[in-house]
C-alpha cells in the first residue's frame, strides 16, 4: 500500500475564506474549488539541517508554507492543526490529507500558479455556492466555529 501525504491550509481573514479553483488539467478534482495546499516532498527536509540525527521537526508546517507560497504568493503564519482525512485514489494508493487553519497578513497580492485557475474570498454562506471538493465545506465550518 502506498500513501501520498498532503497538507492544506484554510485561510480566513476578515470573515472571508480563501478558496482556489484547480486547473482543468489537474489529475485529481479538475475544475473543483478547494483550499491551497499540496503534497509533502522529500525536498521539504532531506537537504536541510536535521533537528536530531536524521530527524526533522515541523515538516508539515514547512511544507504547507512552501505550497501556499508556490500556489498563491501568500506567506502564512500561526499554523494550527484542524483535522485529517484519508481517501482512496486507487486499489494500491491512498491519500492522507492533513488540514490546518492559518493566518496571513493580507490577501492583496495573490498570484496563482499554473495549477490553479481562479480564486475567491468568500463567506461561509457564499462558499456553499461553489463546486467544492467534498469535505472542504465541513472544514470551513470547523474554522468558522472555532473563530
Amino acid at each position: 500500500m502506498e500513501y501520498d501525504i498532503s497538507v492544506t491550509g484554510i485561510i480566513k481573514k476578515d470573515n472571508k475564506f480563501l478558496i482556489v479553483k484547480r486547473s482543468i488539467n489537474s489529475k485529481h478534482f479538475p475544475n473543483k474549488w478547494t483550499v491551497p495546499g499540496g503534497k509533502i516532498e522529500v525536498l521539504d527536509y532531506i537537504n536541510k539541517k536535521s533537528d536530531n540525527e536524521g530527524q526533522w521537526y515541523e515538516i508539515l508546517e514547512k511544507a504547507l508554507r512552501r505550497e501556499i507560497l508556490e500556489e498563491t504568493n501568500i506567506e502564512i503564519f500561526n499554523i494550527k492543526y484542524l483535522t485529517n482525512i484519508v481517501f482512496i485514489k486507487s486499489e494500491n494508493k491512498h491519500s492522507l490529507v492533513i488540514s490546518f487553519h492559518c493566518e496571513c497578513d493580507n490577501l492583496d497580492n495573490i498570484k496563482l500558479s499554473n495549477e490553479l485557475s481562479d480564486y475567491k474570498l468568500v463567506t461561509l454562506k457564499e462558499a456553499k455556492k461553489y463546486d467544492l471538493i467534498e469535505g472542504i465545506y465541513n472544514e470551513l465550518k470547523m474554522v468558522n466555529k472555532n473563530g
